[in-house]
């Protein structure tokens, strides 16, 4: 069964699609998480419209993971501006009249740009992501989907994509502990924070079903965890 096919699965056994009252959600988490399954079951449930990120448009990805030292910096700067362009078409076109799913945030750019540059080339990047930063539009709420190195490992075989057969785990290691860093102390948007070993929301109905009643919720804390006691939602304190 195909993404699409599972993402529609899905949702035929959850609730009925409901507008969203909430106009820009961003899904974020490490590689291989499932966030572009998780934005596309919930821009169909929500009637948003889906903003994926066009990875497969960046000519030095290929490469990058065959040898990340090689062509770090210019994978990292073309989706940079990748991204940038991606969220300067939302401001104008219809950001402001209907609702948005993306499965990334844009500051997350910065992540793997901490992982994978030179000290050098990490100030360079920082006086172009700092440029274009100010006219980015924010989330109104980010959902970060955490997720174990073997869970990634898992899910990266099972899509298959042929530029990622050479990751290894030391890197998904790297990468998941920045991504835990970097949302440890993120405080710019709400934040909605479910690991993916413990939620299953693409074949568990009353998983998906309990995060969308929590992104409707209201009032709600700044930060909040998703579990699996009562009450599923813990605010951060710390």
């Amino acid at each position: 069964m195909s993404v699409t096919n599972d993402v529609e699965y899905a949702l035929s056994r959850s609730m009925k699609q409901e507008a969203l009252p909430i106009r820009y959600i961003a899904v974020e988490g490490p590689i291989g998480v499932g966030k572009s399954t998780l934005a596309d079951m919930l821009a169909h449930h929500f009637r948003a419209r889906l903003i994926l990120e066009r990875y497969e448009e960046n000519p030095f990805l290929q490469t990058f993971y065959d040898d990340r030292r090689r062509t770090a910096f210019q994978t990292q700067l073309f989706f940079l501006l990748s991204r940038y362009r991606q969220q300067q078409e939302l401001i104008h076109t219809d950001l402001f009249y209907e609702s948005c799913v993306s499965d990334y945030l844009f500051s997350k750019d910065r992540i793997f740009a901490e992982v994978n540059l030179t000290r050098d080339e990490l100030k360079l990047y920082e006086e172009v992501s700092s440029a274009l930063d100010k006219t980015v539009p924010m989330p109104d709420v980010v959902i970060y989907l955490q997720g174990s190195v073997s869970l990634l490992q898992q899910n990266i075989k099972k899509r298959g994509r042929n530029f990622e057969k050479n990751m290894n785990r030391e890197y998904l290691e790297q990468i998941v502990s920045a991504y835990n860093d970097f949302f440890f102390h993120y405080r710019d948007t709400r934040l909605i924070v479910a690991s993916c070993d413990d939620f299953d929301f693409l074949r568990m109905p009353e998983h998906f079903q309990r995060l969308v009643s929590t992104i409707l919720r209201s009032p709600y804390p700044p930060v909040e965890y998703l579990s699996k006691g009562e009450p599923f939602f813990e605010l951060l304190t710390n």
